[in-house]
């Protein structure tokens, strides 16, 4: 995938190995976090590497994207460790169009961040998810500076990905820090 000079978007990481069969842990990105073995093989960072999913097993809570794996190639427990830290990619051809009020996070990283009144503030870094919900890490034009801003209607009231940016609409107090908590 990567030899045929396409986009690709980063749909997982291996995080480890499970038993001694060779199995791998599998953290999946993707929205529907089981299809993750739906389009086809995957590659490493480098694309010199390929992985085709045999098994793929829910193993944590409901819907959080955590998997016990069998790889094609993959048959004992050092092999499976030797793989612990690997970010899988697949090419954006693979991938479905988003829906309508929906972007692939790799979409999103690199435009241009205006303020509503038009003026370019930085430029989107990247789109993080720490369980409570997705946030926009704003890389301002003020050097060495870059904010978290949360991924919603309220503050993002504007993708336009074919223009190339997208519109915050942040409160004048946003970047104040709260006063300490008086302890006495």
């Amino acid at each position: 995938m990567n030899g045929e000079g396409g986009e690709r978007i980063e749909l997982g990481i291996i995080t480890g190995a499970r038993g001694i069969r060779g199995e791998v842990r599998l953290t999946s990105y993707a929205e529907r976090p089981a299809d993750i073995a739906a389009y086809g093989p995957l590659e490493d960072e480098s694309g010199a590497r390929r992985f085709v999913i045999r098994a793929l097993t829910p193993a944590g809570k409901p819907g959080a994207g955590v998997f016990a794996a069998r790889l094609e190639g993959v048959s004992d427990r050092n092999g499976a460790e030797a793989l612990k830290g690997t970010r899988l990619f697949v090419a954006r051809a693979a991938l479905p169009e988003p829906e309508e009020e929906s972007w692939y996070a790799r979409d999103l990283v690199g435009l241009a961040v205006e303020d509503e009144g038009g003026t370019r503030i930085g430029t989107v870094g990247a789109v993080r998810d720490f369980g409570a919900g997705d946030l926009i890490d704003i890389r301002f034009d003020a050097p060495g500076r870059s904010e978290l801003v949360p991924f919603t209607r309220a503050f993002v009231p504007r993708v336009d990905i074919a223009g190339g940016r997208i519109v915050v609409a942040l409160p004048d107090d946003f970047f104040e820090t709260a006063p300490e908590a008086d302890d006495g």
